[in-house]
């Protein structure tokens, strides 16, 4: 027995050893030098890499490398920003004076007569071709600068909602009152060109508009829009308020006053902003917060907070009796603590009381916590037709200065809840404050064209803010009254400011962004403001309440956000993790940020530059003649999305394109142009240098035949400046799509380099960068370098070069060199020999540094994570060092779930806010080793979930897929070059796994080769991308 033993040990040592040496490393070896060889002369001839680091060479002599110096910078954009935003102030201002003299000298007449252009009806004609009332002729005309609407440049028009009548005379007198708005909006326009949308939002419920546009219904011919309800009228007829929003729900409440009662609530929240701070409490006999983690406090009303104490409105349930008295005590002790603690809004306060009758003797709450100061205002809104307790609930209102309204329908709701707003208003009124106000970032959903612009604009500058200012009745017989007329406003595309820190001066990584004074973004490269449901790209709940926190998360201690929310000016550096490919690609970055406050603004700038070459640009100067010559090739582009030259200050500009624009301008024919000079020279210089690739690419087409596979030839600048040649006609490309106008992530937009550019200058120069391209099902190569120049001991990016080739190529090359002839020596190699990819049992790949799959027998694989493929190898891998995870985080994510309560409602500026941060701060520090080591064990597994699953339920319900925002981590790889190759023997079951990896020199890529009948896929499993939603602990404890 004890020999038969010592046998088998025998065996299985001899099977061992013969396993561990089928696949000779030196043979693998070789196939990665004869590749590499190969790779980098095809890769060299077709993009001219090498001419052009040579031209580049050949004129360091004439150039000059400068530090980019980020104070001056962006002091210098600030400055820009600032004059852009005053000057848009100032023609708010001039609305707002104009309308107030207009209504000083307006005596009001019941009677009046008056036709208008009503924007819902012109242009209509009725049955005999008659225009309808308040229709007739509006021309309109297609503008470029009003996103290609057609308009009407001379003249606003009215509209007006559904259910507000349109020949009201108090409607009719205040929108005669404000023709004279129409040559001030003319005057405004011409005097700044850049301006917008202007507006008067009347409180009759009227929307003034410039320039006149026709207004579409909804597909039941409602028109929904009241001016009244958006944020810029709510903000600059109010100051900022704390609110306490007392419902009850005793039994009495129940059936149709409870929906009533809720709809109110709802209505209430959209009338509040960032500004605002809220809480809703719920009464019977006790007194319960609708959200027991915000139990005692404020919270800021800002998107997320909103709609997340809607979706618990909807749950109340109606039960017991009502007792006032204790609800109200709860609420003066919040908004009396709040005042006292220096927290909240510091400004108007107030308590909404919405129930169907007050039976209590509650006077003696209001003595104690509110006579006779009356700091807080307390609204009323009796629900439901039943008047018995109107007298009790109208005298808590007259009494505290507040105002009584009754609600006995739905329809009711809105204009009753809007005259709380008016109230709130009057001490402004009466003292004249005529604050300017700045509203948060919001998309504009109104206009006709909205998805159009989803899909053409960059997602981060889709946005806009408005600039808004009350308009105050001056007549001295109802000065005391404090009558608001309304609010005139104008807005301002985000891209449009955006474009005052132009792209070429920021580098490849480098970047600019706004926040406000609550530390939301309003534009910022990496706020993705959209999601895709099913096919239709949809706006995020929480899209304009995104924090820079959770954008610049690396910045753990808030620092830069501390500073830039408090108007500071100053520096800072941190090491980060980016990421770039849609996230797939992890990169180690420092940046150096600069930030300073935007004067009269609640706006702080700042601006991102990578350390390195991020800092360094060099400068070259050529005569317009010589230039001239070579910016008008054929192959030659300009960014479309920089400014190269304003176009849009002359509407007889708007036509040009940013190249014919600057060809014109440099050949004298359009003097009045107004161009940035220093890029426009930098664009020159660079359109000479690269001249001499155009006729190299040429001459490779004509004199020699292009062998089938490569496709696109590029290069890229950092002026912007593009040249393509096509080796392959549109008929035989595969990549059709590759850097046409469609294809943004790989041109130069406002708001990023291509991504070949970005990977290219992480790499060394001259060594080139290959990855995969997987554009939803056509797969194709990328490979990439970078060139530079050099100064008096400087060295500078100068530009990326490459190539674009189909995976003909690349597998008919591979393949070839990855198989030993018949005929090889194989009397000193241990193992296979021959050695070939072709054979059954060996699985060969390339993967790039990222670890996703360049080349594999099964196309299919192309593209893919390797760790999806052969997750037993890349385990082994990551073991060994040869790859590295790097843990990633998106607080912008949407999940698939059907509860609400793992919602990310986030209670800013409340005692919170600090806990949320702190846990932000453990899973983005302390968690990595978690996430890094998968020691699940430590951490318990219900508080991830995947990100992408369905909220399953039982059998009798349906299965909800509503997406949710929600914060996921999910990891990247990296692979460490020092660690030039590897093998080892991996034991699954009852085989045994051998692979070889082996670095191929000079690129970015690995070669893999592995035996293929071992299926390891049952000991180890896939190791994916997959993003893991992180349930916060303080969510979880307010669950149970």
């Amino acid at each position: 027995m004890r020999n038969l033993l010592r046998l088998m040990g025998i065996l299985c040592l001899l099977i061992t050893a013969e396993a561990q040496m089928k696949i000779p490393p030196e043979t693998v070896q070789q196939w990665a030098l004869t590749f590499s060889a190969e790779l980098r002369e095809f890769a060299t001839k077709y993009s001219g890499s090498l001419l052009l680091q040579k031209k580049l060479k050949d004129v360091e002599p004439i150039i000059k490398i400068i530090e980019v110096d980020g104070q001056d910078l962006v002091k210098d954009y600030s400055d820009e920003i600032e004059r852009m935003l005053g000057s848009k102030m100032k023609s708010v201002k001039r609305l707002a004076e104009s309308a107030e003299d207009s209504d000083l000298y307006h005596e009001f007449n019941a009677t009046l007569e008056f036709d208008y252009y009503n924007s819902m009806m012109i242009n209509t004609a009725d049955e005999d071709g008659n225009y309808v009332d308040l229709g007739g002729e509006f021309p309109l005309e297609e503008n470029e600068h009003f996103n290609k609407l057609p308009v009407n440049t001379q003249m606003s028009n009215i509209q007006v909602p559904t259910n507000v009548y349109n020949k009201d005379p108090n409607i009719l007198n205040a929108i005669y009152n404000t023709e004279a708005l129409n040559d001030v909006f003319i005057s405004n326009f011409q005097k700044d060109p850049t301006l917008t949308w202007q507006y008067f939002g009347s409180s009759t419920g009227f929307f003034r508009i410039y320039p006149g546009i026709k207004w579409t219904p909804d597909s039941n011919g409602v028109v929904a829009f009241d001016c009244r309800n958006r944020n810029w009228y709510i903000q600059a007829a109010t100051s900022p308020k704390d609110i306490i929003i007392m419902v009850d729900i005793s039994g009495s409440m129940k059936g149709l006053k409870m929906t009533i009662a809720k709809h109110t609530i709802n209505t209430i929240l959209d009338t509040l902003g960032e500004n605002d701070f809220v809480n809703v409490i719920a009464y019977t006999d006790y007194v319960r917060y609708v959200e027991p983690c915000f139990r005692g406090t404020l919270v800021q009303a800002d998107l997320d907070n909103r709609e997340h104490f809607k979706v618990l409105v909807e749950e109340l349930h109606v039960k017991g009796e009502a007792k006032i008295k204790n609800a109200m005590k709860e609420s003066f002790k919040i908004l009396n603590e709040a005042r006292a603690n220096g927290q909240g809004s510091m400004c108007n306060q107030a308590i909404m009381l919405i129930t169907d009758g007050a039976m209590e003797d509650f006077e003696s709450v209001f003595e104690e916590f509110n006579w006779p100061e009356r700091r807080v205002r307390v609204f009323t809104y009796l629900i439901g037709r039943e008047m018995t307790f109107a007298q009790n609930t109208k005298w808590i209102a007259c009494n505290n200065k507040g105002y009584y309204t009754h609600i006995s329908t739905l329809a009711d709701v809105q204009e009753n809840v809007m005259e709380y707003l008016h109230v709130l208003s009057r001490p402004m009124v009466i003292n004249h404050d005529h604050d300017i106000i700045w509203t948060e970032a919001y998309m504009d959903s109104v206009l006709p064209n909205t998805e159009e612009l989803f899909t053409t604009k960059a997602q981060s500058l889709l946005l806009m803010t408005s600039v808004a200012m009350p308009v105050f009745s001056k007549k001295k017989e109802t000065l005391s009254h404090g009558i608001l007329l309304g609010v005139v406003g104008s807005d301002i595309p985000l891209m449009e400011v955006m474009k005052l820190a132009p792209r070429y001066m920021l580098g490849a990584h480098g970047y600019a962004f706004l926040i406000n004074n609550n530390g939301y973004i309003l534009a910022h490269p990496d706020l993705r403001p959209l999601y895709k449901d099913g096919k239709k790209l949809k706006p995020k709940p929480n899209y304009n309440s995104v924090d820079l926190s959770e954008v610049e998360w690396e910045d753990t201690d808030e620092l830069l956000r501390t500073a830039m929310v408090k108007g500071e000016t100053g520096t800072l550096s941190l090491n980060i993790r980016a990421s770039v490919d849609k996230g797939k690609r992890p990169l180690y970055l420092t940046n150096e940020y600069f930030y300073t406050n935007i004067d009269d603004t609640p706006f702080s700038f700042g601006m991102a530059l990578t350390k390195g070459h991020g800092k360094l640009m060099f400068m070259g100067n050529v005569s317009v003649e010589e230039g001239l010559h070579d910016l008008t090739s054929p192959d030659l582009t300009i960014a479309s999305e920089w400014t190269y030259c304003e176009t849009d200050i002359d509407p007889a500009h708007r036509k040009y394109s940013q190249l014919q624009a600057a060809i014109r301008y440099l050949l004298g024919k359009e003097p009045d142009l107004e161009c940035d000079e220093v890029l426009l020279s930098q664009t020159l210089f660079d359109a000479v240098v690269t001249a001499p690739l155009e006729a190299y690419w040429n001459t490779l087409m004509l004199n020699d035949r292009v062998e089938p596979g490569v496709e696109t030839a590029f290069l890229g600048t950092r002026s912007g400046l593009m040249r393509v040649v096509r080796y392959a006609g549109v008929e035989t490309r595969v990549a059709k799509k590759f850097l046409t106008p469609a294809d943004k992530d790989n041109l130069f937009t406002i708001d990023h380099f291509p991504l070949w550019y970005r990977l290219a200058v992480e790499n060394s120069p001259g060594k080139f960068y290959y990855y995969p391209v997987n554009d939803k099902g056509v797969k194709y190569i990328i490979a990439t370098t970078s060139v530079t120049v050099s100064s008096e001991g400087k060295t500078a990016m100068a530009g990326a070069v490459g190539l674009q080739m189909s995976l003909d190529w690349l597998e008919k090359r591979f393949w070839a060199i990855a198989k030993q002839p018949n005929d090889t020596d194989c009397s000193n190699i241990e193992g296979v020999c021959p050695l070939s990819c072709d054979s059954a049992d060996l699985s060969c790949y390339l993967v790039d540094n990222n670890g996703f799959v360049m080349l594999s027998k099964e196309r299919s694989e192309i593209g893919r994570f390797f760790g999806e493929v052969d997750g037993s190898i890349m385990a082994s891998l990551l073991k060994m060092g040869m790859f590295k995870k790097v843990s990633l985080f998106d607080y912008q994510a949407m999940c698939k779930t059907g509860h609400h309560h793992a919602s990310s409602a986030r209670p800013l500026l409340s005692p919170f806010y600090g806990i949320v941060a702190l846990i932000r701060w453990f899973f983005s520090n302390a968690l990595m080793f978690l996430l890094d080591f998968n020691l699940c064990g430590l951490w318990h597994s219900d508080y991830f979930v995947d990100a992408k699953a369905g909220y399953h339920t039982s059998h009798k319900q349906k299965k909800v897929d509503a997406l949710q925002p929600c914060d996921t981590a999910y990891p990247g790889f990296m692979y460490d070059p020092s660690v030039r190759e590897a093998n080892s023997l991996i034991k699954c079951g009852r085989c045994q796994k051998m692979f070889v990896v082996q670095q191929i020199p000079d690129s970015n890529l690995v070669l893999v080769v592995t035996q293929a009948y071992c299926d390891c896929s049952r000991q180890y499993g896939a190791i994916l991308l997959e993003p893991k939603e992180i349930k916060y602990i303080l969510h979880i404890l307010s669950n149970q």
